[in-house]
């Protein structure tokens, strides 16, 4: 009888130590954690990769004219619209369609896009990844298409970049070039709505 009272503190002794050193594991795994992913080199200001947003394959498109500027183009219905300058975009979340029109005396190659295109698209897109450079067609004729990656403008509340896939083409006629730039978060299947937003494309004047 005289012995339970020791077997109790002993039991009770080693729950303690078992909670300890439960705790002191969790903790261990914690920092290593931590030190590890800031240890790993991550890069804070590269862009952040979000889920896709995929364009709706039921999205309805509507036509945009230029007047001044001399052409016209389908854009997805409902997407907000700010102009700049020369230049008209419409948004949704991640996804953009945006155009600017700028005087050319010659038509664009892909050799001079390489050239100077690429040279400042380089210089002042944050991220720049180029993929490729062509001459496409579209309904309206020859175009210069750029395919790059680049990270968005920065938000405004969190400070962080996304991930994007552009497309960016180059339409011209008489001294006049319209560039159709098409963006959205990295990985999205956007490959029909954007042809038939370039495919939209014409000339007006």
């Amino acid at each position: 009888m005289r012995q339970r009272p020791n077997l109790v503190v002993a039991a009770i002794a080693l729950i303690l130590a078992v909670l300890v050193a439960s705790c002191s594991g969790s903790s261990t795994k914690t920092s290593n954690a931590s030190t590890t992913t800031a240890g790993g080199g991550v890069d804070p200001n590269a862009p952040e990769v979000v889920a896709p947003g995929d364009i709706p394959d039921d999205q309805v498109f509507v036509l945009y004219t230029a007047a001044v500027d001399g052409f016209s183009v389908n854009v997805p219905e409902g997407w907000a619209r700010s102009t700049a300058d020369t230049t008209t975009t419409f948004t949704d979340h991640f996804n953009s369609v945006s155009t600017t029109m700028t005087n050319a005396p010659t038509a664009p190659t892909a050799a001079s896009a390489r050239t100077t295109e690429v040279v400042a698209l380089r210089g002042g897109v944050p991220s720049f990844q180029l993929v490729k450079v062509e001459t496409v067609r579209r309904a309206a004729g020859p175009a210069v298409l750029m395919t790059y990656r680049a990270g968005s403008t920065r938000d405004p509340v969190t400070g962080k970049r996304v991930a994007l896939d552009v497309e960016r083409y180059e339409f011209w006629r008489n001294g006049k070039q319209v560039t159709l730039t098409l963006s959205g978060a990295r990985g999205s299947d956007n490959v029909d709505p954007w042809k038939t937003v370039t495919n939209s494309f014409a000339w007006t004047a």
